[in-house]
């Protein structure tokens, strides 16, 4: 199911089963959204993301960045991160998306993706560290790219646009029944910063 053209109400779960999934859309005006782009990108501790897979150790083009509450243990891809101290703007954002959705969180993975083909491959957010059938909160900032949803079954499939500026909140089951993904492009040239907060569940922090 393509969601591209359709006026989503943010009370609307764009999932068709086991999960949900609400798009908030622009949580705030464009200039605003440019701004914290400009500042996230000179301001965070970007590195490139690591991961072993099939016991090869695969370093993206991709960068990331890892903040939280305390300094948070990490592990994904069989790779381990410890949380940042927030920064100024990413504090005034946690608040900003915990007003708005209702929920809180004590973490947040950054990516960057510096043009369209740079992407993920289908994944679930299901590591041990984080809170199960927690709220998982996608803010984007930067190009407008594709974000698309695969049942891990029946293989159905909703995507929709992603816009600078918007506010996306996957809960419930959804990482047990759902994979995601942002598929490459050539037609992007522009990059991308996503903020994803989490929750951490605290008996695995140190």
């Amino acid at each position: 199911m393509d969601l591209f053209n359709t006026e989503l109400d943010e009370n609307t779960n764009l999932l068709p089963k086991d999960g949900t999934v609400n798009y908030y859309g622009f949580l705030m005006s464009i200039n605003d959204a440019n701004h914290y782009f400009n500042t996230l990108l000179e301001t965070i501790e970007w590195k490139n993301d690591e991961a072993i897979i099939y016991g090869k150790h695969i370093i993206t083009k991709r960068k990331v960045a890892w903040y939280g509450d305390t300094n948070f243990s990490y592990t994904y891809s069989n790779t381990t991160k410890q949380a940042l101290t927030w920064t100024k703007e990413l504090r005034e954002l946690k608040a900003l998306v915990e007003e708005k959705t209702g929920e809180t969180y004590n973490s947040c993975l950054l990516n960057l993706y510096h043009n369209g083909n740079e992407g993920m491959a289908w994944h679930s957010d299901a590591e041990k560290d984080l809170k199960k059938n927690g709220a998982i909160a996608s803010l984007s900032f930067g190009a407008e790219r594709k974000f698309a949803f695969k049942h891990k079954e029946s293989k159905e499939t909703v995507s929709l646009l992603l816009q600078n500026g918007s506010l996306l909140v996957m809960k419930g089951e959804t990482q047990t029944h759902w994979l995601h993904s942002l598929p490459p492009t050539k037609r992007i040239i522009k990059p991308r910063i996503n903020l994803t907060f989490r929750t951490i569940v605290l008996k695995n922090t140190f």
